[in-house]
């Protein structure tokens, strides 16, 4: 039996699985199973208010779980997945109020990783899959954050280092306009230069349909202080952050996690100035002012 079997066979149990996504590692249950869903929870130790984000493989496979599928969500989907981004659109009665904290909307990704997808094909449902880590804390983007969150207890697909680094873009999709729920790797600009349509209103929205809206996540055991002055640059447990945000999204949580290690009081974080206004970097400064405990910068 190779590894796919085994956590398919373990999917089938009604346990959770480490699976490997282009964002970050994810711990995956069936969306046809309340055990693994309720398992999702108590092993990330996770409140069930915050709602899971299903996986799926195919446009085909994500249209039975919702109730309307406009011809936005088509267009998107046609250029975005498989990648980092999720959909909420209200949801059918095939997904379980479990898996969406009791709300009428559910939030669906295709990823874009082959173990990913291989897994949902071969197990032949939706899988429900948020970070594969203690909840609010820093999200694993390798098999050993998964271990070392989880020890023995969790079954981990190794998928080598993820692609992206940070959470998917979450946006909720209407007939007339998109809100963009949690920032990510894709942009407020990509997403209207897809859609082209000015009259399609595209706003950024905090809501408590999608995860990761808690005023700390992300977060490692340390406190992490936020700068932009390049002159702390030479503190021990300091991270100047990379000019271009798809190295530094891929970096941010391997480095959280590495420089926790270290036996300093702190993390210090060196941003430029310049970031703050750019639509680019609006998923790692998402990322980062949710981790941090003091800043000079935001």
């Amino acid at each position: 039996m190779n590894e796919i079997e085994h956590a398919v066979r373990l999917l089938k149990e009604g346990n959770v699985v480490g699976m490997p996504t282009e964002t970050v590692y994810g711990l995956a249950g069936s969306i046809e199973s309340e055990a693994g869903i309720k398992k999702i929870f108590s092993t990330k130790e996770r409140p069930f208010f915050d709602p899971l984000i299903v996986h799926i493989s195919s446009k085909e496979m994500a249209k039975p779980l919702v109730k309307t599928w406009p011809k936005i969500a088509d267009l998107l989907a046609d250029k975005f997945w498989p990648g980092p981004l999720t959909m909420v659109l209200p949801k059918s009665d095939k997904v379980s109020d479990l898996i969406t904290s009791g709300l009428d909307s559910v939030g669906l990704r295709c990823p874009s990783h082959n173990i990913a997808k291989q897994l949902i094909n071969d197990f032949g449902a939706p899988l429900a899959a948020p970070s594969a880590n203690k909840f609010t804390k820093t999200s694993p983007t390798s098999k050993d954050h998964v271990i070392s969150e989880f020890g023995d207890e969790v079954f981990v697909l190794e998928g080598g280092q993820c692609e992206v680094g940070i959470e998917s873009t979450v946006i909720g999709v209407f007939d007339d306009s998109i809100k963009i729920y949690r920032p990510g790797m894709i942009t407020k600009s990509d997403i209207e230069s897809t859609l082209n349509d000015n009259s399609i209103i595209i706003d950024y929205v905090e809501s408590p349909v999608a995860p990761g809206q808690l005023e700390h996540h992300y977060m490692p055991n340390k406190p992490v202080v936020i700068t932009a002055d390049i002159k702390r640059k030479d503190l021990d447990n300091s991270w100047v952050v990379p000019n271009d945000p798809i190295i530094a999204c891929r970096e941010l949580y391997s480095k959280l996690r590495e420089l926790d290690k270290n036996d300093h009081n702190e993390i210090t974080i060196i941003l430029k100035e310049e970031f703050k206004s750019l639509d680019y970097w609006k998923g790692f400064l998402n990322r980062v002012s949710k981790a941090k405990s003091v800043d000079n910068y935001f």
